[in-house]
């Protein structure tokens, strides 16, 4: 399937940030995302915020995947966000998957978080969310 002049392939990062060192998930969906059709820029493990915030403009991502374990996340997740935003960039949908505590859902959607994967979220779950908020995005005509 080409893309049409239109639409193109929803690009995502997917990424590892802090020092977590478990990675299964990420690649599970990253490869989950790239057999949907999607272009997947995975970015390995002990990824810094700001390596990820660069990686999210080089590739002119439409999303970007946040995979936390450590528990980390109410202080990764908030510096990307912060990051992102002093670069203008406010187009880009944010996804966290991992070990986070309900009690943190509503404070990172609060954040720009568009939605959060907890163990056991089925991948097909997160493909059709993310085609769904990219495609509903005004930047995918671009």
């Amino acid at each position: 399937m080409s893309a049409t002049p239109t639409q193109r392939k929803i690009r995502v990062v997917v990424a590892k940030p802090g020092l977590d060192g478990h990675d299964r998930g990420a690649k599970i969906i990253a490869r989950a995302l790239r057999d949907a059709g999607m272009e997947v820029i995975y970015t390995g493990l002990h990824q810094t915020p700001e390596q990820i915030v660069e990686t999210v403009i080089q590739e002119d991502a439409d999303a970007v995947g946040l995979s936390i374990l450590s528990g980390a996340h109410m202080t990764l997740v908030p510096r990307i966000v912060e990051l992102l935003k002093e670069q203008g960039i406010d187009d880009v949908l944010i996804t966290v998957g991992g070990t986070i505590p309900s009690d943190d859902i509503q404070p990172l959607k609060d954040l720009g978080v568009s939605e959060v994967f907890t163990p056991g979220a089925p991948t097909q779950a997160i493909i059709d969310f993310i085609r769904s908020a990219v495609e509903a995005s005004p930047r995918q005509g671009v």
